[in-house]
């Protein structure tokens, strides 16, 4: 991966069962197609199809599974954490791209907003791939990590002429200034309610997919959401789109966007250990 350090720590990424159909590979709870029950959280999520499109069903995972198929993949596998932030982080960039093709952009830029932890390093990677796609990233950055990694990480950005800002940018609500709007704040470790100046973000980004109808996309998880109990704080932050990381969490078990999984790099032992149902990806697709 070319990376600048290498070095292998415990990162929890999160897992849980899911449903995939094609064109692109997407997921969409509530409605009804097939289901596969998870063994590990006894649910089921159903889907309706469209003719074109092909369903895999499965179920989901809570949050301690999740957890525990992480340590698994950064231990039995040997995953880095490096590896997997680079994995995510494309995931995301392409997901971007099938909902917001560079054509289609109407030249409007797309806004990272970024967390302190590692679904914000994420975030860092998705901009640059974004800026390889052909798009103009924006990072908003507040907390910013010290830690040797994600100082690398940033200055990739910077050496790509991606802005690194430490709050939100003034032409926010400027129409046509962003076509997309990448909440990676928190993921699947978060608890309790959203600190500042977080709190204060995540209500910007609200008003702005709200009054200027910007896409909203949320990683792995929605910000401020509980990974079980989805939206429990009522912060009324709803993204349009949703791409979970290895494979979804218990709380998209409600979400009725278009949903992307970005997992096509979990060994058949541990799919099979934890229920999962890894979807046929397309070609060179990582979603």
């Amino acid at each position: 991966l070319g990376r600048p350090l290498a070095f292998c720590s415990l990162y929890a990424r999160a897992a849980s069962s899911f449903l995939v159909t094609r064109r692109p590979f997407l997921v969409s709870s509530g409605l009804v197609a097939s289901s596969f029950a998870s063994a590990t959280s006894n649910t089921i999520c159903n889907m309706a199809v469209a003719p074109s499109q092909q369903a895999i069903s499965t179920g989901y995972l809570n949050a301690n599974d999740a957890a525990a198929l992480d340590v698994e993949l950064m231990s039995s596998p040997g995953f880095c954490l490096e590896q997997l932030m680079e994995l995510a982080g494309l995931s995301v960039a392409e997901a971007v791209f099938q909902v917001i093709p560079p054509s289609s952009s109407s030249k409007g830029k797309i806004l990272i907003v970024c967390g302190p932890g590692n679904n914000g390093g994420d975030g860092l990677v998705a901009a640059r791939h974004l800026v390889m796609f052909g798009y103009e990233s924006v990072v908003v950055y507040p907390k910013q990590s010290s830690k040797e990694h994600f100082v690398n990480l940033v200055q990739q950005c910077k050496d790509l002429g991606i802005p690194v800002l430490d709050s939100m940018p003034q032409d926010l609500l400027t129409k046509g200034k962003y076509s997309a709007l990448v909440d990676s704040i928190f993921g699947f470790s978060f608890h309790g309610t959203l600190r500042e100046p977080f709190g204060t973000i995540m209500m910007q980004l609200k008003e702005a997919q709200e009054t200027l109808k910007i896409p909203a996309i949320s990683v792995d998880i929605p910000s401020g959401w509980n990974v079980d109990g989805g939206d429990e704080a009522n912060t009324g932050f709803v993204p349009d789109v949703l791409i979970s990381l290895t494979a979804p969490k218990l709380a998209a078990k409600t979400f009725k966007g278009r949903h992307f999984i970005g997992g096509r790099f979990v060994p058949p032992k541990l799919s099979e250990k934890y229920n999962i149902q890894m979807p046929p990806y397309p070609g060179v697709s990582q979603i």
